[in-house]
């Protein structure tokens, strides 16, 4: 009867999979606003490149890419958020490092935007290179890696500056925007987002030089594989559904298809899905309800888009990038 009375306590407590079943939804934390990546409009609607990684682990699991909660969070707050349960995932551009992966309890499950971190000028300012900044004013978010990455460069320059620290990529920009500083330092992508919400953006440029890598992706809690191989697999499945050329538009079509690949991919052979915990259509689902990893690119950060950015990096491994997931079977 002891043993049964002790045991009690220590019964294991649900997976985050069916919690987040249980709930009807994912919660997802995102940034406050940062165009390209998660960006609400005065109606309240979520868009870009870390919205649709939660709305493809949504269509994952519920076949409805919209059964997502969104939840704002500053860089200092938004590690602390997901330790604690607050939410089921983070997709906040963030980087990946040894500290956060080995440290602090969680896991990143992957990269859905190589980055590296650049500095934004005004060009009245007159200079063309990282290496003219000696003196520079530069405002810079606090919680951020881009504080250490600054101070490591500038001391191997041997230059001297002095930090503006924010709490949001918002007051850095109103910062710079102010004059308050002559540069502003973040991600290169986070740069072309932020100069886009100036007055006139053409006023400013952002340098040529990368000074660190900056790989950013959704993060989750340790002590749950599942709930790390859903999210993992979910970033992999459009990337290999790119490499196969489903696109949303096609993937009904696709599902004709004799290509053992596609076929695995869509759940019309084999138990890829059921091997997750999740319905074997799941990647058919995450590529009609939210799109490949390039429909997912182009249309929140691509070359048409206010932000304008070449895929580069982050074009497929078959494409000169380096954008490569394992393979699904």
């Amino acid at each position: 009867m002891l043993c049964g009375v002790l045991a009690a306590p220590f019964a294991s407590a649900a997976t985050t999979l069916e919690s987040v079943k249980e709930k009807g939804h994912l919660q997802c934390g995102v940034t406050s606003g940062l165009p390209g990546f998660s960006q609400p409009d005065d109606k309240g609607n979520w868009t870009g490149i870390d919205v649709d990684t939660c709305r493809a682990v949504a269509a994952a699991i519920f076949g409805d890419a919209q059964a997502v909660e969104f939840t704002p969070l500053t860089a200092k707050e938004r590690l602390t958020a997901l330790q604690s349960g607050e939410i089921d995932v983070l997709s906040r551009n963030t980087t990946w490092t040894l500290t956060r992966d080995a440290s602090l309890g969680l896991n990143f499950t992957g990269t859905n935007y190589y980055d590296g971190q650049g500095f934004l000028i005004n060009k009245e300012l007159g200079v063309d290179d990282a290496t003219e900044l000696n003196g520079a004013t530069i405002c810079i978010q606090a919680g951020t890696t881009t504080e250490l990455n600054l101070s490591d460069y500038f001391r191997a320059k041997g230059m001297e500056y002095q930090p503006i620290v924010f709490d949001t990529s918002e007051q850095t920009v109103q910062g710079f925007a102010a004059g308050r500083c002559d540069v502003l330092t973040s991600d290169r992508s986070q740069l072309a987002a932020l100069r886009s919400k100036l007055t006139d953006p053409s006023s400013a440029k952002i340098l040529p030089n990368t000074i660190s890598k900056e790989p950013l992706g959704p993060v989750v809690r340790q002590g749950d594989d599942q709930w790390f191989n859903i999210v993992k697999w979910v970033l992999f499945a459009q990337i290999n559904a790119e490499e196969l050329g489903i696109t949303s538009d096609n993937v009904d079509k696709m599902l004709k298809s004799d290509n053992p690949n596609v076929q695995r991919l869509l759940g019309t052979d084999g138990d890829m899905g059921a091997k997750l915990g999740l319905p074997d259509d799941f990647g058919y689902q995450i590529v009609k309800l939210v799109g490949n990893y390039g429909e997912m690119y182009n249309r929140n950060v691509g070359p048409d888009t206010p932000l304008g950015l070449d895929r580069g990096l982050n074009a497929l491994w078959t494409e000169g990038g380096i954008m490569y997931a394992p393979p699904l079977r």
